[in-house]
């Protein structure tokens, strides 16, 4: 037996196989991929495999009143899966089966750690379609997505994850076991409490189960189109008729410094001399297809576009699509990154990059932006020179900058990515007093003891 009681109980509760004490292995679950902060060492680290165990880490976590930080796969961009001192980390990414899919009803029920792609590809052996895809698809779990109500590249035509959630299975901040919302396509019975869970960001509760909607296969993408613009008006205007107009499967936006960055590694010949590149698809079927991007063609070109490439080769549009994932990797190749996630209307795609270009300019700070021309969500990715003290201000002034231009413009701090740590003292911009006193309500209401993620989101004066 340790010294420390409430280990020896996890180990009685779970198994000690499962229960995580030394430190060099749980430093490994101090941070996500979030550059700028670092949580700080645990108490314990728990990796249970069913919900029964993660209920009973939890009524013991609230019997010795130890926080709580649900973890998964540790891919969130806002540090919202960081530990406080003292805390006991459940990480359910061994919860990783999927469990059924029920073609009939178009659903497929999961455990939280199966990993995006693994659903997709799942799922699409069977003729069915999951759309959320998250830049980091190949690695983030389905119960993360569901924390930060993740997106992508296809919300422009197929929406959020929010959209595709049918019911979950969680484990309430008190231990209890409950089901929320219903397998029917639609129900106006009470309140909409998964959609509420959905975004919460460990906050709430701990996903142990999700039945996701899937869709019918789509047709394979028709083509893609890349055009280059000059102006980044001529960008903005090009992306307003788009999307007032058509409904493109994929519609993807990129500057200069991000087109630099991947042509120096990845050398795919986009423009470099362009201020702004469009990156178009169609997934509708046949001529309509074939239409629909002839018609991106002629939007792009009266808006002044100075090149429009087409290609329907499927190997070019992957390569293409490749491209833009890796996005920020190539910016993290040229320096320190510190990447953002705002989001404004889609009729402000334009002034929105042009702010951040005179942002940057202003704080002499390289950022590199990239995102969803179709949803309007972008990433600007500040690229540091160094990290020292003098710089990292520079950089917050820089990225406090960004984020007050996407709220001037009827935005939002954070499009996909979430609140976490590094955007909590932006909330109080975005909302204003009452709403964010009905958010500390309902987490008071629900976490009494105040244990689940805490200071995540918003600010807990009991761990502040």
């Amino acid at each position: 037996m340790s010294c420390d009681v409430f280990v020896d109980r996890l180990k009685d509760a779970i198994g000690q196989d499962q229960v995580i004490t030394d430190p060099d292995i749980m430093n490994s679950y101090r941070t996500d991929r979030t550059s700028t902060v670092e949580g700080s060492m645990p108490r314990v680290v728990t990796t249970p495999t069913t919900a029964t165990q993660v209920e009973s880490l939890v009524k013991l976590a609230n019997e010795f009143k130890v926080p709580v930080i649900p973890q998964g796969a540790l891919s969130g961009l806002a540090g919202g899966a960081d530990p406080i001192s003292g805390s006991i980390v459940i990480n359910v990414a061994k919860m990783n089966r999927i469990l059924d899919i029920d073609p009939v009803n178009l659903l497929a029920t999961v455990e939280p750690g199966v990993i995006n792609k693994s659903l997709k590809d799942t799922v699409a052996k069977e003729g069915f379609f999951y759309p959320p895809d998250p830049g980091s698809y190949t690695f983030c779990s389905i119960g993360g997505n569901i924390a930060t109500n993740a997106g992508g590249l296809c919300c422009v035509k197929y929406g959020v994850t929010a959209d595709y959630v049918s019911q979950l299975e969680i484990i309430s901040p008190t231990g209890g076991l409950m089901v929320l919302g219903r397998k029917t396509k639609k129900s106006s019975a009470g309140y909409r409490l998964a959609q509420l869970f959905v975004g919460s960001e460990g906050t709430l509760g701990i996903v142990t189960k999700a039945t996701m909607r899937l869709r019918h296969a789509p047709a394979p993408v028709a083509g893609t189109v890349v055009a280059s613009f000059s102006t980044l008006d001529a960008m903005g205007l090009s992306l307003k008729e788009i999307a007032s107009k058509l409904s493109p499967s994929l519609l993807e936006v990129m500057d200069k410094v991000t087109v630099m960055a991947i042509n120096s590694w990845k050398n795919l010949g986009i423009d470099e001399e362009a201020e702004a590149v469009i990156v178009a698809q169609s997934d509708v079927k046949g001529a309509e297809g074939s239409e629909e991007l002839r018609l991106i063609e002629s939007i792009c070109a009266a808006a002044g576009s100075t090149e429009i490439y087409r290609t329907e080769d499927p190997e070019e549009a992957d390569a293409l699509l490749e491209a833009r994932r890796l996005a920020l990797t190539a910016l993290e190749r040229l320096g320190p990154a510190i990447l953002d996630d705002v989001g404004v209307p889609v009729s402000r795609i334009g002034d929105m990059i042009s702010e951040i270009a005179r942002i940057s300019e202003m704080h002499e700070i390289k950022v590199g932006t990239f995102g969803h021309g179709g949803d309007g969500n972008l990433h600007p990715t500040l690229i540091l020179p160094s990290r020292s003290p003098d710089v990292l201000k520079l950089a917050d002034r820089c990225f406090a900058d960004i984020v007050s231009a996407a709220l001037s413009m009827g935005g939002t701090i954070s499009g996909e990515h979430g609140v976490g740590l590094i955007k909590r003292e932006y909330m109080k911009d975005q909302y204003g007093p009452l709403e964010v006193d009905w958010m500390r309500r309902i987490k008071e209401a629900l976490d009494p003891n105040g244990l689940f993620n805490p200071n995540k989101v918003l600010f807990d004066e009991q761990y502040s």
